[in-house]
């Protein structure tokens, strides 16, 4: 394995930011209004003015830049997890936690009118949630570093199908919606992209960002477990806190605005390893941009594969992850169980 050094780590954000601006250019290219290069070149530098403007401005920039803030997101949330859990398939859709932030923000549009709580309780609330869905998920299945994978999967899965079906009686019960944007919700979906949307995600993002990179060495020891950590000079207890609260705000961040798009957490964290290591000096920040970049590149597909119809990101986040999961998956069962 090469070893980190500073130039390394320079080089290798810098060929993923350039990565990561290239897909962005794409999102901004294509969709289903067919603009030239041109038109878009000229809306961006403030030269144009009518239809052009208002696509590229007040629909398309707002949306790529808002799937760039929940994929940096998502992808970074995983990064944690699989080291604080110390397995390959932890990954906030399939543990549940994203479940659990849906549930909370729902909850808050459903029932918080009562109390007078309105849209702007729904990003706490989805914090709250993803912090209790992860309690939760540890209570069940043991301290951090002795998870088995199947306990893990089995209460993933029982909690989604949980939150899944309490958010369809919540939202029925409240009448706050039709069944197929509940459907949309579900599956993830970022139509709803507004400025202020896309500014708010991004603020989390770094803040979550801020409190995690500090953190990249103990999430390297912490990778071994809690024990060795503590033997190497770690406070495995706070660094557990802090990184935990920093995933579950970036988990509901994202979920608050985007609903349940999965796999982001799983796919890009391990393509990343596989590349360049598993340091997470460099990990870290490395799925923040390569997550970023995915989740550009599959939203951009999912508005622009159909023409005029539009498919939810998060199907397209599921094709590509639901075999890479089921490949990790029957490695895991290869290895056999983690003492």
């Amino acid at each position: 394995m090469r070893r980190l050094t500073p130039g390394r780590l320079a080089a290798t954000l810098a060929a993923l930011a350039l990565l990561l601006l290239l897909v962005l250019a794409l999102g901004l290219a294509l969709g289903p209004s067919g603009l030239a290069p041109r038109e878009v070149l000229d809306a961006l530098a403030g030269d144009a003015r009518g239809a052009s403007a208002d696509i590229v401005l007040g629909v398309r920039l707002p949306r790529v830049a808002l799937a760039a803030g929940v994929g940096a997101a998502l992808a970074v949330a995983g990064v944690v997890f699989q080291a604080l859990l110390r397995n390959p398939l932890a990954d906030p859709f399939v543990l549940g936690v994203s479940g659990g932030a849906a549930l909370a923000g729902i909850a808050v549009l459903a029932l918080g009118s009562a109390v007078g709580l309105g849209y702007g309780a729904v990003p706490p609330a989805a914090f709250a949630g993803a912090v209790g869905t992860v309690l939760l998920l540890l209570a069940v299945t043991g301290p951090a570093g002795r998870v088995s994978t199947t306990a893990l999967l089995l209460t993933g899965v029982v909690f989604n199908a949980f939150a899944s079906a309490a958010i369809v009686f919540l939202a029925s019960l409240a009448g706050l919606t039709e069944g197929a944007q509940v459907f949309l919700w579900l599956i993830g979906n970022l139509s709803d992209a507004r400025p202020a949307l896309a500014g708010w995600v991004a603020a989390f993002v770094v803040v979550g960002l801020a409190v995690t990179v500090p953190f990249a060495r103990a999430l390297d020891l912490l990778a071994l477990g809690e024990d060795s950590a503590a033997l190497l000079g770690i406070d495995a207890a706070r660094a557990r806190s802090w990184l935990l609260l920093a995933s579950s705000l970036l988990v509901g961040a994202a979920v608050s605005v985007a609903g349940l798009v999965g796999f982001v957490g799983l796919v890009v964290p391990h393509a990343l390893r596989l590349a360049l290591g598993p340091d997470h000096r460099l990990l870290v920040p490395a799925s923040a941009l390569a997550g970023a970049a995915f989740l550009v590149l599959c939203d951009t597909l999912a508005r622009s594969l159909l023409g005029g119809r539009e498919l939810p990101v998060g199907a397209l986040t599921a094709l590509a992850g639901g075999p890479f999961f089921l490949v990790l998956l029957r490695r895991s069962q290869r290895v056999g169980p983690r003492p």
